[in-house]
């Protein structure tokens, strides 16, 4: 191990640096193919991986819906709490690799790759605790906040059935993030394409046919999530395309846990941030004037952008992945370009889909309810979401390039500000001061997702890509270095 990270000096990619410097500016129009090419191996796998892995919970709700209106509240509640106070945390934290393992891999450090992953799983599984012991109290402190007794026992039981499921999906995420950076793409959409064609027979059975009901929904999840874990585990285990990357555990895989958590929790931060204040705007609509008819189509319009954000995601993943690869391996010029790239096909596909949105938003309604006044609302809400659909492209993107490059820190303090300081204040002036309603509620969430998109794009037309180039250096060298002295 000490020998080979003795060869993999930062110097080792001095070459490609020219050559892809050269291929990205001197030939203009190669470049931009390669680099588009490049993109969309990366982006279009991980579009159908994200799709895939939210369908699973999606399956799960749409079953338990035929229960009951009972059932499918504490469904309904519990998700979103589990969502909020756990798969959204972890999920930010092992996004703190997309700088580690994404800036090794490309100053050809495989070995670094394997370390950081194991730091990221013992982190995460830590957490877990915590979140597990919260989850388990879930029913009763539902209670206490004078939720209904009899959904807060059935949201209860969901919670407590999913925490299996969220130790599954601490281990499988950094897996992910570790192939995600060395565009392994692949295997991370054949084992989620697996997992959601097992997961829908086998949901069925458990909800229907054992008797569990909601609880059988809930198992059906943490199963399904382990079973994605045991498939990604394998491909990584006997994979010939991670045998320079995997390492065996050892103590210095779990010394250096103060770094990983460095770029963990404001990448944490980050998309927690966000994620919670569109959760808030569901909880907001409830106070309104006519919270029956202004919840249901909030829920209509945050699916739907849920959604149609698995594109972007998939967009910014490869964006994190060429950025971080890039500046590892010394090519600031190709960094940039694929930063170009991106934001190009971001903005490509979210006119396309922004405005296949408003041609159907007069048919949007009928695809989540029958109820006239419903469509009608939803009809009216529709030019609303599709403004959205652009700056959460643009931002998804962006996000991705801060990851990517390591400002984490930024990013959490754009979404800090943007959200909580200009996003919700507007919405509750709109929606209750002003009476505008659900509209308004909407409207200044997205002026939030507008300042974020903004600041982001001025923090990333600003920089100076060879002083990243440098940082990116420093970083994996003081790595190597500090590995090398622990293995003397």
């Amino acid at each position: 191990m000490e020998e080979a990270l003795l060869t993999t000096e930062t110097g080792g990619a001095r070459e490609p640096k020219g050559a892809a410097s050269s291929l990205a500016w001197s030939g203009c129009g190669e470049g931009l193919i390669e680099e588009a090419r490049r993109i969309g191996y990366v982006a279009a796998p991980m579009v159908a991986v994200t799709v895939s892995q939210y369908l699973v919970q999606v399956v799960s709700s749409m079953m338990v819906g035929h229960l009951g209106e009972l059932e499918l509240a504490g469904a309904a509640i519990a998700s979103s709490l589990t969502s909020v106070t756990g798969f959204s945390l972890l999920l930010g934290m092992a996004s703190g690799l997309e700088t580690l393992c994404g800036q090794a891999y490309g100053a050809k450090q495989y070995q670094m790759l394997g370390i950081h992953t194991y730091r990221a799983i013992f982190s995460l599984l830590v957490t877990c605790i915590p979140i597990s012991l919260l989850w388990v109290s879930m029913g009763k402190l539902l209670c206490l906040m004078g939720q209904d007794l009899l959904i807060s026992e059935e949201a209860g039981k969901y919670a407590m059935w999913m925490i299996p499921g969220l130790f599954a999906y601490a281990i499988a995420q950094p897996l992910m993030k570790f192939l995600q950076s060395q565009s392994l793409i692949l295997p991370m959409l054949l084992s989620s394409l697996t997992t959601l064609c097992l997961h829908i027979p086998m949901c069925s059975v458990l909800v229907f046919k054992t008797g569990l009901r909601n609880v059988g929904a809930a198992l059906s999840i943490s199963v399904s999530y382990w079973l994605n874990l045991l498939m990604l585990g394998l491909y990584i285990r006997y994979s010939d395309s991670c045998k320079t990357t995997r390492v065996p555990i050892s103590k210095e895989a779990l010394k250096g846990l103060s770094e990983f958590l460095q770029f963990a929790l404001p990448s944490a931060l980050m998309i927690c941030l966000e994620w919670w204040s569109f959760e808030l705007l569901t909880l907001l609509s409830g106070f309104l004037s006519n919270p029956q008819l202004e919840t249901s189509v909030l829920s209509i319009c945050l699916t739907t952008i849920s959604l149609l954000y698995c594109i972007p995601y998939g967009l910014g993943c490869a964006a994190s992945t060429r950025v971080s690869n890039e500046l590892g391996a010394g090519n600031p010029k190709v960094a940039q370009l694929a930063v170009v790239m991106t934001v190009f096909v971001a903005a490509s596909e979210a006119a396309l889909v922004s405005g296949t949105l408003l041609a159907l938003r007069h048919v949007l309604g009928y695809a989540y309810s029958n109820v006239e006044e419903v469509v009608n609302y939803v009809t009216e809400m529709a030019p609303l979401v599709c403004y959205t659909v652009i700056f959460d492209s643009l931002q998804a993107v962006l996000s991705g390039v801060a990851r990517g490059c390591g400002w984490q820190h930024l990013g959490a303090f754009v979404n800090l500000g943007s959200f909580y300081l200009v996003g919700i204040p507007i919405a509750l002036v709109l929606g209750f001061l002003l009476h505008v309603g659900g509209k308004g509620l909407w409207i200044g969430i997205m002026c939030g997702s507008t300042t974020q998109t903004i600041l982001l794009a001025l923090i990333t037309s600003s920089t100076n890509w060879q002083h990243q180039v440098t940082m990116a250096r420093e970083r994996t060298n003081e790595e190597r270095l500090t590995l090398q002295n622990e293995l003397k």
